[in-house]
């Protein structure tokens, strides 16, 4: 209940009751009203810097529970990109050793993905994880192409594997005569003094000694690129084309038992020993050539060997001598 006040009226000297005017009620309630607008003003700004309103406490939530499981794929990204890196070490390392491939070069494996537009839309947005998706985006971009680019080694690998048969009867893996008592190689592959010029030169390939009409053997299958006589230099000699980059020459032959085009097989007799072309005794001159450079024929001499008798070969070759051409 409200107080009733009362004032002194000296014109009646009498106390009379006091009554307000709407004018009076008018400003008590605007006052009111204004103070306690500010109030809530107030009570509202405090709530909301110390408070959280029940959506932004989901949003809070959600946006803690995005960071984890952001640092989650994060986690699961690194795992394979540490499986990809070993997977690209063994297909380098091992089983392109294995099948004689090159290895993919770091500049195709680690090449980008994509242009510097390729997350526009999502920059445009102005999203506020916007770095951290087009981050994750990129990575998993990257790994996608080093994925595809492993499929595709696989797939070549698996092709060369299914030829691997053929080419292990092809690659020169026998010596090119008979050689049981390993005393026919007179001079091995490197530099060696030339019999008839005097200096010491390049020897491209392995010298045996035989007697004149011993047989010469392909030493893998093939196809006969060549059968040539010179007056000069490898005499009568002939070029075997293995495939898969491999070649052989047989140089200083007696005669030929083959022709151009002639399909053959390791062990086929393909002509035999002489003493053609700058040759100073008989003999046949071997070289291998791989992807058109010359290679040590000493290394190929796998099939036909023990390991104490290709040491023997591999000491006898190691001498530095004179060739025989």
């Amino acid at each position: 209940m409200s107080r009733i006040k009362y004032y002194y009226d000296p014109k009646t000297c009498k106390y009379e009751r006091y009554v307000k005017s709407k004018w009076d009620v008018t400003l008590n309630v605007l006052g009111f009203l204004s103070l306690s607008s500010i109030l809530a003003v107030g009570i509202l700004l405090v709530f909301h810097y110390y408070f959280d309103s029940p959506k932004e406490l989901i949003l809070k939530r959600e946006n803690k529970e995005l960071n984890l499981y952001y640092e989650l794929l994060e986690q699961e990204v690194a795992q394979l990109n540490t499986m990809m890196a070993d997977l690209q070490e063994r297909d380098d390392n091992l089983y392109r050793v294995i099948f004689e491939s090159e290895p993919i070069p770091n500049s195709v494996r680690n090449a980008g993905y994509g242009g510097s537009d390729r997350f526009k839309d999502i920059k445009e947005k102005g999203l506020n994880q916007g770095k951290m998706i087009i981050s994750v985006a990129n990575k998993v971009e990257t790994l996608k192409k080093q994925l595809y680019i492993q499929w595709e080694s696989y797939n070549e690998l698996s092709e060369t594997a299914l030829n691997k048969e053929e080419y292990w009867a092809s690659i020169p893996a026998i010596q090119p005569i008979h050689n049981e008592e390993l005393n026919r190689l007179a001079s091995g592959y490197g530099i060696r003094l030339h019999p008839i010029l005097k200096v010491k030169k390049m020897h491209t390939g392995i010298d045996f000694s035989a007697p004149k009409g011993t047989p010469i053997y392909s030493t893998g299958d093939g196809v006969v690129e060549r059968v040539r006589t010179e007056f000069g230099g490898y005499g009568k000699s002939v070029v075997i084309d293995h495939g898969f980059g491999f070649k052989t020459r047989y140089a200083h032959m007696n005669d030929f038992n083959v022709k151009v085009g002639d399909k053959i097989k390791r062990g086929d007799k393909i002509g035999t020993v002489g003493n053609t072309g700058s040759s100073t005794a008989p003999h046949v001159h071997y070289e291998v050539i791989k992807d058109d450079k010359y290679v040590n024929p000493v290394n190929y001499f796998f099939k036909d060997l023990e390991p104490t008798e290709f040491d023997k070969i591999l000491e006898l070759a190691s001498r530095e001598n004179q060739s025989l051409s």
